[in-house]
């Protein structure tokens, strides 16, 4: 199975109580409601814009067959899929429920190089008003493209981003009081609509410029109600910038005319990460093969060690990666995106380093279902990612 990661290129978010101040390099993205203001009595509310570079996405669609890349779809069977994920710094002020609503962008943006609050406010990019530096381009929101929609209210200036409204592009969430507020989207129809696989992107549904996400009750008159929803930016200190997580299934267990290894279906047993030199560039894609036997073979009359025959493990069999340091998720066990292969040698699973943050280890675990039991082996299966 194949699971990749890309970064954006920039982000910034946009606010009407300051609809001239750019944010394209703070370390907080944010989607918030604000009643009452000290410098204005309106209700006010933020949003955030997030950009993957064209080049860095026709690079992860073209790893995917263009069969499989044709009917990519939402569903639990689908071939590949998009997600758009966003992690939570802060979270308060929620209701009962709040809704975040994603949109793909229907305008271009600079980024500039602005802070929030910075004292004077900077101006050189993208702002609640402007797509570009204060003074250039205004978002389209009186003449959108074709498909495009708006919102704002009378209360503040014209703004606040253009975005396609198609039920295709839209993506939402929907946090209950004590739930993860981490942003987990699918978004595999915007991607399909910017991209195909053919090694460049000369044809589109619609341009990239990126996603939109807001709340989906803005500027409520009410001082009870002032969810704020702030998340990590690409220019965060952490690692958890936002990242758009591309999966694609190619699974294939295809043992060819090997006939000596069989599946593994007894406990307890020993299993081993093979092929792991323990450091990689991130440009590396790594074949990471299973070594797997039980624990106590069954002693045979035969002139090598039962100790060194290999088995496969089952085909309910799959992976996961976890920071070291965190002990967090970065890839969690998917029945359809991180199934183990395998072929003729043993059971592998094919690692992209370059959607890992560097300079960090990493642990590998190993789920299987054997004999009825499922059963999580980790034991010490560490690499570390280095830069280049």
């Amino acid at each position: 199975m194949a699971v990749l990661k890309i970064f954006p290129d920039k982000d910034a978010t946009l606010y009407s109580l300051f609809p001239n101040m750019n944010t394209g390099l703070d370390e907080i993205v944010e989607a918030t409601e604000t009643v009452f203001a000290y410098s204005d009595p309106n209700p006010q509310t933020s949003r955030f814009l997030i950009h993957f570079a064209d080049e860095d996405l026709a690079a992860a669609i073209d790893l995917i067959p263009q069969s499989l890349f044709n009917s990519g779809s939402t569903t639990s069977t689908g071939s590949w899929n998009a997600k758009l994920q966003c992690f939570i710094a802060t979270a308060t002020g929620l209701a009962v429920t709040t809704s975040i609503d994603c949109f793909p962008l229907a305008q271009y943006w600079d980024m500039g190089t602005g802070r929030y609050l910075d004292e004077p406010i900077s101006t050189d990019g993208c702002s609640w008003i402007w797509a570009g530096y204060s003074g250039s381009t205004v978002w389209q929101t009186s003449n959108p493209p074709s498909g495009a929609s708006s919102s704002y209210t009378s209360s503040v200036p014209a703004g606040g981003g253009v975005w396609y409204t198609g039920s295709q592009y839209t993506s939402s969430v929907t946090f209950s009081y004590r739930t993860n507020k981490d942003i987990n989207l699918d978004v595999t129809n915007t991607i399909k609509a910017w991209t195909t696989s053919s090694g460049t992107i000369p044809t589109t549904i619609i341009d990239n410029y990126g996603f939109i996400l807001k709340q989906r009750l803005e500027f409520v008159d009410n001082k009870n109600y002032q969810p704020e929803l702030k998340y990590f930016s690409v220019d965060t200190n952490t690692i958890y910038p936002p990242a758009l997580q591309i999966s694609w299934n190619d699974f294939s267990f295809n043992t060819g005319s090997n006939n000596t290894q069989t599946i593994l279906n007894t406990l307890p047993a020993t299993i081993t990460l093979a092929q792991n030199p323990g450091v990689f560039y991130s440009e590396s894609i790594n074949r990471f093969r299973i070594n797997a036997r039980p624990e106590y073979p069954i002693q045979l009359w035969t002139t090598s060690s039962v100790y060194l025959n290999n088995y496969y493990l089952p085909t309910a069999s799959y992976y996961a990666i976890k920071d070291l340091e965190t002990n967090e998720y970065i890839i969690d066990f998917d029945p359809i995106y991180t199934k183990l292969s395998a072929d003729s040698t043993s059971s592998y699973f094919d690692m992209y380093m370059n959607f890992l943050q560097p300079e960090r280890y990493y642990t590998v675990l190993i789920q299987s279902t054997i004999n009825g039991s499922t059963i999580v082996f980790n034991d010490q299966y560490y690499f570390k990612v280095i830069n280049g």
